[in-house]
């Protein structure tokens, strides 16, 4: 029976995000690949898209409504 993977919350919010950008060490992936449960890397990753659009959405929401002062 395999072992279950243990990772942390904040490690898989750290690896999301660091996917996010782009950049990464192929050690740190493969240490993320070993010890993070697929699924609740999906699920964060799901909630962090999430996040930056609604986040873009307000931004823009926030730039439109603002005077113009011309």
């Amino acid at each position: 029976m395999t072992e279950p993977r243990k990772g942390s919350l904040f490690r898989t919010v750290q690896a999301v995000l660091w996917a996010f950008v782009g950049i990464r060490k192929n050690a740190d992936y493969q240490k993320d690949v070993d010890k993070l449960n697929p699924f609740h890397i999906m699920a964060v990753g799901i909630a962090a898209a999430l996040l930056f659009v609604l986040g873009l959405i307000a931004l823009v929401n926030w730039v439109v409504v603002q005077p113009t002062g011309l």
